[in-house]
């Protein structure tokens, strides 16, 4: 739950994940040329709670991506904080870490191996964490298929005899075996034709509230981010932007970016009386970012403001967003 403190927001105890100043710098080496630091996050505040969906969206680059990869720690922060059912990140032991959060991939058919079968893609987490008997695990892995809409008969098929949905779903199985708290969705139906996106989608919400899961569903796909979230965080360039609720973000944006993502997705909906805004010029380098407010060279109401300093998040209209100009 989010409380106001001062103009401040505070995150609730019963958060399952606390994410606070996390950033996220890569060392770029050339040879005879000095290292650059590419900064792909930059003082990342955000918190889940149980049973909700956190929507991530921007366009590519904007750390989408690199913020999964951080959650599940297939990449190292550089700073900051993140608490895991209220324990330190970095407290866990592999087993408990990965039984507390999971990541479902993009590609269905990259994230398989393709040299097994299903049922020893999904039997995989509890072979490696937990000391079941062999007759438990296939026991667990065919009424995990069953949930995910997979028919027994499937469990001895390799990943290439799959659809690219049922993929998807043999990516969530494995996701589920070990029954975490979080699920981190990084552009899960992206890679899917439209007509099976909807049946994936579906499912997802179905096992939400079976399993009482927390999502965290990255896409650049708003729709699909409207369909899907209770809150929404909209990032650009490795920072935060705005930060509220669905109906905040979509019925009443401040931030010019977000006006401008959604000008560009006709299909989502929102206000009739929306003004109708363009965004001018090339997304900047994250190797060279302006001196103040990285949207500046592209927003159309920049003010000399913009150009000087980084705007901070501040709670205007219940939600947080950082701009200058935005009231």
């Amino acid at each position: 739950m989010l409380t106001s403190n001062g103009g401040k927001i505070i995150m609730s105890e019963s958060n399952l994940l606390k994410v606070s100043g996390l950033d996220k710098v890569y060392d770029i080496k050339k040879l005879m040329m000095p290292t650059l630091k590419l900064k792909a996050l930059t003082n990342i505040h955000f918190h889940v709670d149980r049973k909700e969906t956190l929507g991530i969206v921007g366009e590519s680059g904007c750390g989408k991506s690199t913020l999964a990869k951080v959650l599940t720690k297939l990449e190292a922060r550089t700073n900051g904080n993140i608490e895991l059912i209220g324990k330190p990140f970095d407290s866990f032991t592999g087993a408990e870490f990965h039984s507390a959060i999971q990541m479902v991939f993009q590609d269905p058919y990259q994230s398989l191996n393709p040299r097994k079968k299903a049922i020893d893609i999904i039997a995989d987490p509890l072979v490696i964490n937990t000391q079941k008997s062999s007759a438990e695990i296939k026991d667990l892995v065919l009424e995990m298929m069953k949930k995910v809409g997979l028919r027994e008969e499937f469990a001895t098929r390799y990943p290439h005899h799959f659809s690219g949905g049922q993929r998807q779903r043999l990516g969530i199985a494995r996701a589920l075996m070990l029954q975490p708290e979080i699920l981190i969705l990084d552009e899960p139906v992206s890679a899917l034709d439209v007509s099976i996106q909807a049946q994936v989608l579906n499912l997802l919400l179905e096992l939400q509230k079976e399993f009482s899961l927390a999502y965290l569903f990255i896409s650049h796909d708003l729709s699909v981010i409207q369909h899907m979230s209770d809150r929404i965080m909209v990032m650009y360039l490795g920072r935060v932007v705005e930060y509220g609720t669905r109906d905040q973000i979509f019925n009443n944006p401040l931030h010019p970016y977000t006006k401008i993502l959604l000008e560009s997705a006709p299909q989502t909906n929102r206000r009739e009386n929306s003004e109708h805004i363009t965004v001018k010029g090339e997304l900047p380098s994250a190797l060279n970012l302006p001196v103040g407010c990285a949207f500046e060279p592209r927003c159309p109401y920049a003010q000399e403001s913009c150009k000087k300093s980084v705007p901070l998040l501040e709670i205007k209209q219940g939600r947080e967003v950082a701009c200058f100009v935005a009231q």
